[in-house]
């Protein structure tokens, strides 16, 4: 078992891992949940996409991310990558002393939105959750009616890391992807990959006006929150305070103009995004 270094154990210090820009999403959650917290977010831009990795592949790459927060101080992980908490988290778990909470694709809320309406629920992930037990356990506990239907996107990461979001060639690719279905026939969305965030205008484009489109991040952030004031880690000196934010891409720190100012970029299509 890893213990977390005792430095800066003062700080309410939070870190946020992705295998890239789609953890923005969780953090941008967590900066309006929890405000208070100085985040550390790290995104794995060098070895993304995940989901079209195999699962030791993953485990051994997200294991040294959380390494490298926790030598950072973090005293909470937060694993904002779907792909990599259905590989990993009961790994770490064992091997770090720390909280660290995972993200899960919403099958529960989504399938109680359709209840009773008679409308089928989507569920859009990588390859690897498709593919994961704990997306099957997931639908199996809580899809009685079997109304859930997993849909695999594997290049939406891809277009999602190259700032192509609204494009003509991600409407053709979805479109081909969704082709063998009847998209009138679904309520809501599961985004089981916190990538598939910034695509909610792409979305809404081919799905029905009413669809429901449903991600984790509201609840990993309340998760969170109520995790480390149970945990004693967020305490009455934190009060008031306006934490900070450091980025990271694959242990390099972001600091020059134009890095931060992509990075203000995708916050804000990422609030965007939150309103529709």
């Amino acid at each position: 078992m890893i213990r977390l270094n005792s430095e800066d154990l003062d700080i309410m210090k939070i870190g946020i891992f992705d295998s890239g820009i789609g953890g923005l999403s969780v953090l941008h959650q967590a900066m309006i949940t929890l405000p208070e917290a100085d985040y550390i977010f790290y995104a794995d831009v060098d070895n993304v996409p995940y989901g079209e990795k195999t699962r030791d592949e993953v485990r051994g790459l997200v294991d040294h991310a959380v390494g490298f927060l926790v030598e950072k101080g973090c005293q909470a992980i937060v694993l904002a990558c779907n792909t990599a908490t259905s590989a990993a988290i009961s790994y770490l778990r064992d091997k770090y002393q720390l909280t660290i909470i995972g993200i899960e694709p919403a099958v529960k809320p989504a399938v109680e939105h359709t209840h009773n309406c008679g409308k089928r629920v989507m569920v859009v992930s990588t390859p690897v959750t498709a593919k994961g037990e704990k997306l099957k356990n997931l639908i199996e506990k809580y899809d009685v009616n079997h109304v859930v239907d997993v849909v695999a996107l594997p290049k939406l990461v891809r277009y999602a890391q190259n700032d192509d979001f609204d494009s003509q060639d991600v409407l053709d690719y979805l479109k081909h992807e969704f082709r063998s279905y009847n998209l009138n026939e679904y309520s809501a969305l599961v985004l089981g990959c916190t990538h598939f965030n910034y695509f909610k205008d792409s979305f809404a484009k081919l799905f029905p006006d009413d669809i429901e489109m449903v991600d984790g991040n509201t609840g990993v952030s309340n998760n969170l929150k109520n995790t480390v004031v149970k945990k004693g880690i967020f305490t009455e000196a934190d009060n008031g305070k306006r934490g900070t934010v450091e980025y990271y891409y694959s242990d390099r720190k972001m600091e020059s103009a134009a890095e931060m100012e992509h990075i203000r970029k995708l916050h804000e299509r990422l609030e965007r995004m939150r309103q529709i």
